[in-house]
Protein backbone atom coordinates (compact mmCIF):
# COMPACT_ATOMS: atom_id res chain seq x y z
CA UNK A 1 0.00 0.00 0.00
CA UNK A 2 2.86 2.41 0.72
CA UNK A 3 4.01 2.03 -2.88
CA UNK A 4 0.62 3.04 -4.18
CA UNK A 5 0.36 6.01 -1.85
CA UNK A 6 3.85 7.09 -2.90
CA UNK A 7 2.83 6.92 -6.56
CA UNK A 8 -0.26 8.98 -5.83
CA UNK A 9 1.73 11.63 -3.96
CA UNK A 10 4.43 11.70 -6.62
CA UNK A 11 1.93 12.10 -9.46
CA UNK A 12 0.14 14.79 -7.46
CA UNK A 13 3.42 16.72 -7.32
CA UNK A 14 4.11 16.23 -11.03
CA UNK A 15 0.70 17.58 -12.07
CA UNK A 16 0.64 20.38 -9.51
CA UNK A 17 4.20 21.44 -10.31
CA UNK A 18 4.12 21.02 -14.06
CA UNK A 19 0.56 22.02 -14.91
CA UNK A 20 0.58 24.57 -12.10
CA UNK A 21 3.54 26.33 -13.67
CA UNK A 22 1.69 26.41 -17.00
CA UNK A 23 -1.58 27.72 -15.56
CA UNK A 24 -0.24 30.13 -12.95
CA UNK A 25 3.16 31.28 -14.13
CA UNK A 26 3.74 30.67 -17.85
CA UNK A 27 2.20 33.93 -19.02
CA UNK A 28 2.29 35.93 -15.82
CA UNK A 29 2.28 39.63 -16.74
CA UNK A 30 5.72 40.74 -17.94
CA UNK A 31 7.61 38.10 -15.92
CA UNK A 32 6.06 34.86 -17.18
CA UNK A 33 8.29 31.79 -17.21
CA UNK A 34 7.21 30.74 -20.73
CA UNK A 35 7.73 27.37 -22.42
CA UNK A 36 11.24 27.00 -21.02
CA UNK A 37 10.06 27.48 -17.45
CA UNK A 38 7.17 25.03 -17.84
CA UNK A 39 9.46 22.43 -19.39
CA UNK A 40 11.91 22.83 -16.53
CA UNK A 41 9.11 22.61 -13.97
CA UNK A 42 7.98 19.22 -15.30
CA UNK A 43 11.55 17.96 -15.27
CA UNK A 44 12.11 19.18 -11.72
CA UNK A 45 9.00 17.44 -10.41
CA UNK A 46 10.29 14.09 -11.67
CA UNK A 47 13.83 14.77 -10.48
CA UNK A 48 12.74 15.71 -6.96
CA UNK A 49 10.26 12.86 -6.62
CA UNK A 50 12.73 10.32 -7.98
CA UNK A 51 15.03 11.06 -5.06
CA UNK A 52 12.11 11.30 -2.61
CA UNK A 53 10.15 8.14 -3.47
CA UNK A 54 12.25 6.24 -6.01
CA UNK A 55 13.37 3.84 -3.29
CA UNK A 56 9.76 3.28 -2.23
CA UNK A 57 7.76 2.84 -5.43
CA UNK A 58 10.26 3.29 -8.26
CA UNK A 59 8.72 6.72 -8.99
CA UNK A 60 6.81 5.91 -12.18
CA UNK A 61 4.25 8.77 -11.84
CA UNK A 62 2.89 7.81 -15.24
CA UNK A 63 0.72 4.91 -16.49
CA UNK A 64 2.72 4.77 -19.75
CA UNK A 65 5.97 4.43 -17.81
CA UNK A 66 4.50 1.64 -15.69
CA UNK A 67 3.38 -0.15 -18.87
CA UNK A 68 6.80 0.38 -20.43
CA UNK A 69 8.61 -0.99 -17.38
CA UNK A 70 6.28 -3.99 -17.36
CA UNK A 71 6.92 -4.62 -21.07
CA UNK A 72 10.63 -4.21 -20.44
CA UNK A 73 10.58 -6.91 -17.78
CA UNK A 74 11.20 -4.50 -14.90
CA UNK A 75 7.78 -4.43 -13.27
CA UNK A 76 5.32 -7.16 -12.20
CA UNK A 77 1.99 -7.36 -14.04
CA UNK A 78 -0.01 -7.78 -10.82
CA UNK A 79 0.97 -4.27 -9.66
CA UNK A 80 0.24 -2.55 -12.96
CA UNK A 81 -3.44 -1.72 -12.41
CA UNK A 82 -3.03 -0.52 -8.78
CA UNK A 83 -0.15 1.74 -9.86
CA UNK A 84 -2.21 3.24 -12.68
CA UNK A 85 -5.19 3.83 -10.39
CA UNK A 86 -2.95 5.52 -7.80
CA UNK A 87 -1.35 7.71 -10.46
CA UNK A 88 -4.67 8.83 -11.94
CA UNK A 89 -6.13 9.57 -8.51
CA UNK A 90 -3.07 11.62 -7.56
CA UNK A 91 -3.35 13.55 -10.81
CA UNK A 92 -7.06 14.28 -10.28
CA UNK A 93 -6.46 15.52 -6.73
CA UNK A 94 -3.71 17.78 -8.07
CA UNK A 95 -6.04 19.06 -10.80
CA UNK A 96 -8.60 19.88 -8.11
CA UNK A 97 -6.05 21.68 -5.95
CA UNK A 98 -4.82 23.66 -8.95
CA UNK A 99 -8.39 24.57 -9.89
CA UNK A 100 -9.06 25.93 -6.40
CA UNK A 101 -5.86 27.98 -6.50
CA UNK A 102 -6.34 29.29 -10.04
CA UNK A 103 -10.01 30.16 -9.52
CA UNK A 104 -8.97 32.45 -6.68
CA UNK A 105 -7.96 35.03 -9.30
CA UNK A 106 -10.66 37.30 -10.64
CA UNK A 107 -11.58 36.48 -14.23
CA UNK A 108 -10.18 32.94 -14.22
CA UNK A 109 -11.80 30.70 -16.82
CA UNK A 110 -11.00 27.09 -17.74
CA UNK A 111 -11.90 27.97 -21.34
CA UNK A 112 -8.21 28.70 -21.81
CA UNK A 113 -7.54 24.97 -21.56
CA UNK A 114 -6.30 24.63 -17.98
CA UNK A 115 -3.00 23.13 -19.28
CA UNK A 116 -4.93 20.39 -21.09
CA UNK A 117 -3.50 18.48 -24.02
CA UNK A 118 -5.11 18.77 -27.42
CA UNK A 119 -4.82 18.37 -31.16
CA UNK A 120 -6.12 20.26 -34.18
CA UNK A 121 -7.76 23.50 -33.07
CA UNK A 122 -6.72 22.76 -29.49
CA UNK A 123 -3.04 22.17 -30.25
CA UNK A 124 -1.05 25.25 -29.14
CA UNK A 125 0.48 25.42 -32.62
CA UNK A 126 -2.54 24.11 -34.51
CA UNK A 127 -0.96 20.73 -35.32
CA UNK A 128 -3.07 17.98 -36.88
CA UNK A 129 -4.30 14.84 -35.14
CA UNK A 130 -1.72 12.72 -37.01
CA UNK A 131 1.14 15.06 -36.11
CA UNK A 132 0.10 15.04 -32.45
CA UNK A 133 -0.31 11.26 -32.43
CA UNK A 134 3.16 10.71 -33.88
CA UNK A 135 4.70 13.29 -31.57
CA UNK A 136 3.27 11.69 -28.43
CA UNK A 137 4.27 8.19 -29.54
CA UNK A 138 7.84 9.18 -30.37
CA UNK A 139 8.35 11.32 -27.25
CA UNK A 140 7.05 8.61 -24.93
CA UNK A 141 9.10 5.98 -26.76
CA UNK A 142 12.31 7.91 -26.14
CA UNK A 143 11.30 8.67 -22.55
CA UNK A 144 10.95 4.96 -21.82
CA UNK A 145 14.24 4.17 -23.57
CA UNK A 146 15.99 6.73 -21.35
CA UNK A 147 14.27 5.45 -18.21
CA UNK A 148 15.17 1.81 -18.91
CA UNK A 149 18.73 2.77 -19.83
CA UNK A 150 19.32 5.12 -16.91
CA UNK A 151 17.99 2.56 -14.41
CA UNK A 152 19.91 -0.36 -15.91
CA UNK A 153 22.19 -2.04 -13.37
CA UNK A 154 25.13 -1.23 -15.68
CA UNK A 155 24.39 2.51 -15.68
CA UNK A 156 26.13 4.92 -13.27
CA UNK A 157 24.49 4.51 -9.87
CA UNK A 158 22.51 7.39 -8.42
CA UNK A 159 22.35 9.48 -11.58
CA UNK A 160 19.15 8.09 -13.10
CA UNK A 161 16.87 10.80 -11.66
CA UNK A 162 18.96 13.51 -13.32
CA UNK A 163 18.87 11.83 -16.73
CA UNK A 164 15.15 11.15 -16.48
CA UNK A 165 14.29 14.65 -15.26
CA UNK A 166 16.34 16.28 -18.01
CA UNK A 167 14.80 13.97 -20.60
CA UNK A 168 11.31 15.07 -19.58
CA UNK A 169 12.44 18.69 -19.75
CA UNK A 170 13.75 18.15 -23.29
CA UNK A 171 10.54 16.41 -24.32
CA UNK A 172 8.55 19.44 -23.20
CA UNK A 173 10.87 21.84 -25.01
CA UNK A 174 10.17 19.93 -28.22
CA UNK A 175 6.48 19.18 -27.91
CA UNK A 176 4.70 21.89 -25.91
CA UNK A 177 3.84 23.71 -29.17
CA UNK A 178 2.46 20.48 -30.64
CA UNK A 179 0.25 18.93 -27.94
CA UNK A 180 1.06 20.93 -24.81
CA UNK A 181 3.01 17.74 -24.01
CA UNK A 182 1.42 14.78 -22.36
CA UNK A 183 3.55 11.59 -22.58
CA UNK A 184 1.56 10.80 -19.42
CA UNK A 185 -2.12 9.73 -19.43
CA UNK A 186 -2.54 10.56 -15.74
CA UNK A 187 -1.25 14.11 -16.21
CA UNK A 188 -3.67 14.59 -19.11
CA UNK A 189 -6.63 13.18 -17.19
CA UNK A 190 -5.98 15.20 -14.04
CA UNK A 191 -6.57 18.55 -15.74
CA UNK A 192 -8.94 17.48 -18.55
CA UNK A 193 -11.64 16.52 -16.05
CA UNK A 194 -11.71 20.11 -14.79
CA UNK A 195 -11.38 21.72 -18.22
CA UNK A 196 -14.24 19.57 -19.55
CA UNK A 197 -15.64 19.76 -23.08
CA UNK A 198 -13.03 19.35 -25.80
CA UNK A 199 -10.31 18.35 -23.32
CA UNK A 200 -12.27 15.25 -22.34
CA UNK A 201 -13.32 14.43 -25.90
CA UNK A 202 -9.66 14.49 -27.03
CA UNK A 203 -8.32 12.68 -23.98
CA UNK A 204 -8.32 9.29 -25.76
CA UNK A 205 -5.27 10.27 -27.82
CA UNK A 206 -3.28 11.03 -24.69
CA UNK A 207 -3.92 7.56 -23.36
CA UNK A 208 -3.42 5.63 -26.60
CA UNK A 209 -0.31 7.39 -27.95
CA UNK A 210 1.80 7.34 -24.75
CA UNK A 211 1.03 3.67 -24.09
CA UNK A 212 1.86 2.69 -27.68
CA UNK A 213 5.07 4.73 -27.46
CA UNK A 214 5.98 3.11 -24.14
CA UNK A 215 5.56 -0.39 -25.58
CA UNK A 216 7.74 0.48 -28.58
CA UNK A 217 10.37 2.00 -26.30
CA UNK A 218 10.43 -1.13 -24.17
CA UNK A 219 10.94 -3.33 -27.23
CA UNK A 220 13.77 -1.12 -28.47
CA UNK A 221 15.60 -1.13 -25.14
CA UNK A 222 15.17 -4.86 -24.64
CA UNK A 223 17.02 -5.28 -27.91
CA UNK A 224 19.78 -2.68 -27.58
CA UNK A 225 20.21 -3.29 -23.85
CA UNK A 226 20.46 -7.05 -24.15
CA UNK A 227 23.80 -8.60 -23.23
CA UNK A 228 23.53 -10.82 -26.28
CA UNK A 229 25.54 -9.73 -29.32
Amino acid sequence: MKKYVAEGVGTFWLVLGGCGSAVLAAAFPELGIGFLGVALAFGLTVLTMAYAIGHISGCHLNPAVSVGLWAGGRFPANQLLPYIIAQVLGAIVAGGALYVIASGQAGFDVAGGFASNGFGAHSPGGYSLVACLVCEIVMTMMFVVVILGATDSRAPAGLAPIAIGLCLTLIHLISIPVTNTSVNPARSTGVALFAGGWAISQLWLFWVAPIVGALIGAVIYKYIGSSEK
